[in-house]
């Protein structure tokens, strides 16, 4: 643990300090019961509450199945960003191992950056033995780093229902899909067309098959009521095409959402979640359920912490 205080730390994370992000991410990290108070004093000083205001990042979710090419893609955005002069976070979700709880994968690895390059931060996470879910340190992380960042990302494993975990964290959502792969049929089963605000399909090199994948993404969001969703192509092959449509899509998406009542819905959707993920179904039930545990979260200040409202909820209860 950092010899800073969290406080300490989160007032330098305000003041735009980079540097203080990796001591930050530790404490965050650390989820023993020490560690889960220096986390909630680290988030209070970067709160909205702090701040006076939402942090200014842009919150992206980059979310799709294995080989999709989703680490390609990231490399060559970060790089676009980095032409844009905008510092950039990127949280590299991996699947946890059952014995030490840490990350499996190490995305970060796989995503090219500049290391000396003071203006991009790639670190892995674990994903907290949630398959396809996000860690509730994961979700911090992202409001730390947020504070201090352009742009943070968070890029997470796989595909599945939990999936959308990643919408109650993000602002945008992108779900990259690899042409061919036969993707389109599993994510309607799944829902998962539901989630993302912007669709990439890689690997644009393959001609015909990218132009397929593409129509039948455009055709399944039409059936959804969703034909203004972006179908974009791309290819991360030098040199990377696409890579400049994609960034103004995001940014289109952010400049047209509400952002603060975004990140307070998404608030009381992930303390709702981290409630009952911790308490279990039988205490949701013993507060009234589920609409009676939204009612009180809404009746709640939105900018206060999901780890605050858990808390309330436990009160309640």
């Amino acid at each position: 643990m950092s010899k800073e205080s969290p406080q300490e730390l989160g007032r330098r994370l305000r003041q735009g300090d980079r540097t203080a992000a990796p001591a930050a991410l530790n404490i965050i990290e650390d989820r023993s019961a020490p560690g889960r108070e220096a986390a909630a004093a680290l988030l209070a000083a970067v709160s909205p509450v702090a701040l006076g205001r939402e942090a200014p990042a842009h919150l992206v979710g980059v979310t799709g199945p294995p080989g999709a090419g989703k680490s390609s893609l990231l490399s060559a955005l970060v790089a676009r960003w980095r032409e844009q002069e905008r510092t950039v976070a990127v949280l590299a979700v991996d699947p946890s191992s059952k014995r030490s709880g840490g990350s499996l994968l190490a995305d970060r690895v796989r995503i090219e950056h500049d290391p000396r390059d003071d203006g991009v931060l790639i670190r892995s996470t674990s994903a907290g033995g949630r398959l396809g879910g996000l860690a509730p340190a994961t979700r911090d992380a992202a409001d730390a780093l947020a504070v201090a960042f352009d742009i943070v990302v968070v890029e997470t494993v796989g595909v599945g229902q939990s999936e959308t975990d990643v919408e109650e964290v993000c602002d945008t959502v992108a779900l990259v899909v690899q042409p061919g792969s036969g993707d389109v049929l599993q994510f309607l089963k799944a829902g998962i067309m539901e989630v993302p605000d912007v669709l990439v399909v890689t690997k644009d090199d393959l001609g015909e098959v990218a132009r397929r994948a593409q129509r039948d993404l455009r055709a399944a969001l039409a059936a959804l009521g969703s034909g203004d969703v972006p179908v974009l192509a791309v290819s991360s092959m030098a040199p990377p095409t696409g890579i400049e449509e994609l960034a103004g899509a995001l940014e289109a998406h952010r400049e047209r959402t509400d952002l603060r009542e975004r990140r307070v819905r998404s608030r009381r959707l992930s303390a709702l979640r981290e409630f009952v993920a911790e308490h279990g179904e039988g205490a949701l039930r013993r507060i009234g359920g589920r609409r009676e545990a939204e009612r009180f979260l809404g009746g709640q200040s939105p900018e206060r912490s999901v780890s605050d409202l858990v808390r309330a909820l436990e009160t309640a209860a």
